[in-house]
C-alpha cells in the first residue's frame, strides 16, 4: 500500500485537523497562531479519550503491525492499551505497581513494563498480551529502551542502575552500575553505547552495554535536573531537557562539550528529534509543547509554543507514522486521553 494511502486508512481525519482554536494557540513570531493556521508545525488530529484514568500517566510505546498504543497509567496502577486505527482503548492490563517504562518487542510479540512500585519488569505476550514473565530489578524499575537487532531492553533501576535483559530468555545478561538512579537515558544505534542522564549528580554518563562500564561522566553546569534526552547522530549530538531552569541543550557525543542551548517550557518529561523535517519536539508539564528548528545552521530557535493541559509531560514522536502523541492526564470534567498531532508540512 502506498504511504498516502496507509496513512489515510490509519488516520481517517487525515485531511483535515480538528479546530480547538480555543484551548489550543501556536505563539510565534510574536503573535498567536490559531491551530488550522496553514503554517502551524503541529496541528492537533483528534483526541482520543482514555477512559476511567486518573493521576499521572507516564511513558508510551508502539507497535506499529497492529497500530497499538501502550500508554503507562502509572496513577491507576494500568496500562493501556489503544487502537489507532479505531482511536479506541481496546484492553486494559491491570495489577501492575505504578508502571512507568514501556518497551515493546516485534521478534518476540512482548510488551515489557516497568514498575516503580515493586522494582519489577512484568512481560505480556501476544494479541491478547497474556502474562508470560517477570524479572525482578529490586526497587524503583523506570526508563525502558529497545535495541530491536539485538533483541535486548534496557532498563534504568534502583539507586544507581542499569540491566541489560535478552528479551528471549527474560535473562538478565549485563548490569551496568551508576552514582545514581538514571533518568531518560538512548542508546547508540550505531554502536553498544549508552548516554544517560544523572540530574542527582549534575552529568551525562557515557557506558559500554558489552563491558558493562562506565566510559566517561560529563560534568553539567549549564542548568540542573536534566531528564529527557535525544541522540542526534546526523550531527554527532546529545540533545537534553533541564528543568531547572528550563533549558534545552546540545552536547557533542565524543567528549560531552556544550554546542548550543535554548530557553524551553517548564516541566519536561519527554524530547524527539524529527529527521524530517529537522526540528525538535519537548512535551512540558506545565502544559505545552515546544517546537523547536533543528537545522544544521540553527541554534535550537524556537518556531512555536502549543498550549496543552497541565501535566501533560509525556509524549511519544512516531516517525512511520508522521505523528506525535501526547499523554493528556483527566482534568475537570475532561477525561484523560491521547492528543494526535500532525506535523507539517
Amino acid at each position: 500500500m502506498q504511504r498516502k494511502t496507509y496513512l489515510m486508512a490509519t488516520f481517517p481525519g487525515l485531511a483535515m485537523s480538528i479546530s480547538i482554536a480555543t484551548a489550543t494557540v501556536l505563539i510565534g513570531a510574536g503573535r498567536p497562531i490559531a491551530q488550522t493556521d496553514n503554517s502551524a508545525p503541529l496541528q492537533l488530529e483528534s483526541r482520543i479519550p482514555l477512559g476511567d484514568v486518573r493521576g499521572r500517566i507516564d511513558h508510551m510505546a508502539i507497535d506499529l503491525a497492529r497500530q497499538r498504543l501502550f500508554v503507562a497509567e502509572l496513577g491507576n496502577d494500568t496500562v493501556g492499551i489503544v487502537d489507532l486505527k479505531k482511536r479506541e482503548v481496546i484492553q486494559t492490563i491491570s495489577g501492575l505497581k505504578e508502571p512507568q517504562g514501556l518497551g515493546y518487542v516485534p521478534a518476540m510479540d512482548a510488551l515489557y513494563v516497568a514498575n516503580a512500585g515493586d522494582g519489577s519488569v512484568r512481560v505480556f505476550a501476544g494479541a491478547d498480551y497474556a502474562a508470560a514473565g517477570r524479572i525482578d530489578l529490586g526497587e524503583d524499575a523506570d526508563n525502558i529502551r529497545v535495541d530491536s537487532a539485538a533483541s535486548q531492553i534496557v532498563v534504568g533501576y534502583g539507586s544507581g542502575g542499569l540491566a541489560v535483559i535478552d528479551a528471549k530468555t527474560l535473562q538478565r545478561i549485563a548490569d551496568i552500575p551508576l552514582p545514581v538512579h538514571p533518568e531518560g537515558f538512548q542508546l547508540d544505534p550505531t554502536s553498544s553505547q549508552v548516554f544517560v542522564n544523572l540530574p542527582k549528580v549534575h552529568a551525562i554518563a557515557a557506558a559500554d552495554r558489552r563491558s558493562g562500564k562506565l566510559t566517561a561522566s560529563w560534568p553539567i553546569t549549564i542548568a540542573g535536573d536534566n531528564f529527557p534526552m535525544a541522540l542526534r547522530r546526523d550531527v554527532g549530538q546529545i540533545l537534553t531537557v533541564f528543568r531547572n531552569p528550563a533549558k534545552l541543550a546540545a552536547f557533542s557525543i565524543k567528549d560531552g562539550a556544550l554546542l548550543a542551548s535554548a530557553d524551553v517550557c517548564g516541566d519536561a518529561d519527554d524530547l524527539f528529534f524529527d529527521p524530517k523535517r529537522e526540528r525538535v519536539y519537548v512535551s512540558c508539564g506545565e502544559g505545552f509543547l515546544d517546537v523547536l528548528d533543528a537545522k544544521a545552521d540553527s541554534a535550537y530557535r524556537q518556531v512555536a509554543r502549543i498550549a496543552t493541559v497541565p501535566g501533560a509531560r509525556t509524549s511519544l514522536f512516531v516517525p512511520e507514522l508522521d505523528r506525535l502523541l501526547l499523554a493528556v492526564r483527566a482534568e475537570a470534567e475532561q477525561p484523560a486521553s491521547i492528543w494526535v498531532f500532525r506535523p507539517t508540512p
